[in-house]
């Protein structure tokens, strides 16, 4: 199980909010690409980065800082927030982006995920992210009445094979991840399955690790590394190994 240290962009720092609330913010750094650097050397083999303003603005915001940090480290990195047109798309593949994440986008013109999954395949990931089942959109501020699942299984069809999937109630909060939530998603959508949001803890990774023969295939760890509960390159010696217990 691959783990992917995330950075969350605001104003040019890294930041966190909790459980997805925009007045809930605590910044970390105010110097992002020193931060993927220090994520690359601790052993990270991939960098989760959201364009938070991006997400909000319903276009990229930050577009030039996630290009350089992309650029600065020699691990690849996947993006999303505001990403909504081919063009954008294609900028970010273009320019040292390994991986583009598709959400609101996706739920909102499934043709364009359709047609960005035939022009880059393997390079478009489904970012879906849940409110009590129900999949939320536009930087989280707008809750959809569709079943987060059977979302994903209607996404699949379109060519896509990730889903980062998050449940806002848990990011942020150091409360633990929905495990039912990620059991249910794995077994049923068909994809592969990257878990986001409350992570805090090794025992969190390990639990997340027994749902590898269903589908999952990574976990994504933010605030659990700011804050120091979870030392990222003690985290990939015992998660990404075999018979890592």
């Amino acid at each position: 199980m691959r783990i992917i240290p995330a950075i969350d962009l605001r104003r040019g720092r890294c930041v966190r909010l909790e459980q997805g609330d925009y007045n809930r913010e605590t910044a970390y750094d105010p110097d992002p690409v020193a931060v993927a650097r220090r994520f690359a050397a601790a052993g990270a083999k991939r960098l989760h980065l959201v364009d938070l303003d991006g997400a909000k603005a319903g276009a990229p915001v930050q577009k030039e800082l996630v290009v350089k940090i992309a650029r600065s480290i020699p691990i690849p990195v996947e993006t999303g927030g505001g990403i909504r047109n081919e063009e954008t798309i294609k900028y970010y593949l273009e320019n040292g982006v390994q991986w583009v994440i598709l959400g609101s986008a996706a739920v909102h013109n499934p043709e364009l995920l359709s047609r960005a999954c035939r022009s880059y395949p393997g390079r478009i990931i489904l970012g879906l992210d849940a409110r009590n089942g129900l999949a939320a959109v536009e930087g989280w501020l707008q809750t959809t009445g569709v079943d987060v699942v059977e979302l994903a299984q209607k996404m699949a069809v379109h060519g896509v094979k990730e889903v980062i999937y998050t449940d806002i109630s848990r990011d942020g909060t150091l409360k633990g991840p929905n495990f039912t939530a990620l059991e249910n998603m794995a077994k049923k959508s068909s994809l592969s399955v990257i878990a986001s949001g409350g992570i805090a803890s090794l025992t969190d990774l390990y639990e997340l690790k027994k749902l590898v023969p269903l589908g999952l295939s990574g976990a994504i760890v933010g605030k659990a590394l700011y804050n120091g509960k979870i030392a990222l390159a003690e985290a990939i010696r015992c998660l990404e190994t075999e018979n890592g217990q």
